[in-house]
């Protein structure tokens, strides 16, 4: 199937499903890994009831706490049943010898992939230094800031980022410094998801909770001077960085559980856990930064698009 084909084939929704308004949403210790850290970098920033980052403090709006480290474990599990079971897309999903996991969080993705190919050497680098002490042989990871200058002596032949959607304020900058960065032949590998979501069947009202909460995002992400790059137009910078013979696929992620189709019913599952009990953590720091909302004003705010994200009569989804 061709990803336009696959654009338009519509999800199915279970019928059953549309009879109830709400879906259920059943569903060691982090450690620094590198002993010379300063205490500046550990001397996180304290907000609205929740852990953010020191270093480069207010670059990134999402928390860094145990509970934000929780849903991205899970989110990693999202992705991976999105590409049923595959850490990755590209060639180098397999025999790359030098690899770099841009914005590694909780190192997740560089552990399975250093432990999956133990003759890769993996470098996984986030402002937060909140990823375990016990880590493969071959995995090692580094707090910087990848918006200042990238001092590796040594080339990559694989670079991988995912879910950095509004991190930087320039991200084709970025994509270039991963070219300038990789090895000829290499690769640079993106997996992102897309706001606004859609729907494909005018069941997202345009003045949904849901639909405000994606554009109240994106205008406070914008605000804050560090855009919601569409993640349509990946595939444009990472041509005009040099890449060539760039591939796009197109995936999608279902609010809940609303498909018919097994597979993406459970992504839809899945997703509901990761976005909707998530929401406060990928919400907060957006709105009262970037809009100038009160704590309290975000919380209920929160609540409301919660509903939406569980009401099973809504057949949206977040293009991937």
């Amino acid at each position: 199937m061709t990803n336009d084909e696959q654009q338009r084939t519509p999800i199915e929704p279970d019928e059953d499903l549309d009879n109830q308004s709400e879906a259920d949403s059943a569903f060691e210790e982090v450690a620094p890994s590198l002993a010379s850290l300063t205490s500046s970098v550990l001397a996180y920033q304290e907000e609205n009831g929740r852990r953010y980052h020191a270093l480069s403090r207010g670059k990134y709006a999402l928390p860094n706490d145990d509970v934000e480290s929780e849903r991205l474990d899970l989110q990693h599990e999202v992705f991976v049943r999105t590409f049923d079971g595959e850490l990755a897309m590209c060639p180098k999903k397999d025999g790359a010898k030098r690899v770099l996991d841009l914005g590694t969080g909780t190192g997740v993705w560089a552990i399975d992939y250093a432990d999956a190919h133990p003759e890769a050497e993996v470098v996984g680098v986030d402002l937060s230094p909140i990823q375990p002490s016990f880590v493969p042989p071959n995995c090692s990871f580094e707090i910087d800031d990848l918006e200042k200058e990238w001092t590796w002596s040594v080339p990559f032949d694989f670079i991988f980022g995912r879910a950095m959607l509004g991190s930087f304020a320039d991200f084709p900058e970025i994509v270039q410094k991963a070219y300038d960065q990789l090895e000829p032949g290499g690769y640079l590998e993106l997996q992102e998801l897309s706001l606004p979501c859609r729907c494909d069947d005018d069941t997202l009202p345009e003045d949904s909770f849901l639909a405000q909460w994606c554009n109240n995002i994106i205008t406070a992400a914008a605000n804050q001077g560090r855009p919601v790059w569409p993640a349509n137009e990946y595939k444009k910078h990472l041509e005009q960085a040099g890449f060539e013979e760039v591939v796009e696929k197109q995936h999608r992620w279902p609010i809940n559980p609303w498909p018919r189709d097994h597979k993406y019913k459970e992504l839809g599952l899945w997703t509901l856990v990761n976005i909707g009990d998530g929401l406060e953590g990928l919400t907060v720091a957006h709105c009262t930064r970037g809009l100038g909302w009160s704590h309290e004003e975000t919380l209920v705010f929160c609540s409301k698009v919660r509903k939406d994200i569980r009401n099973t009569r809504i057949h949206a989804y977040f293009p991937m």
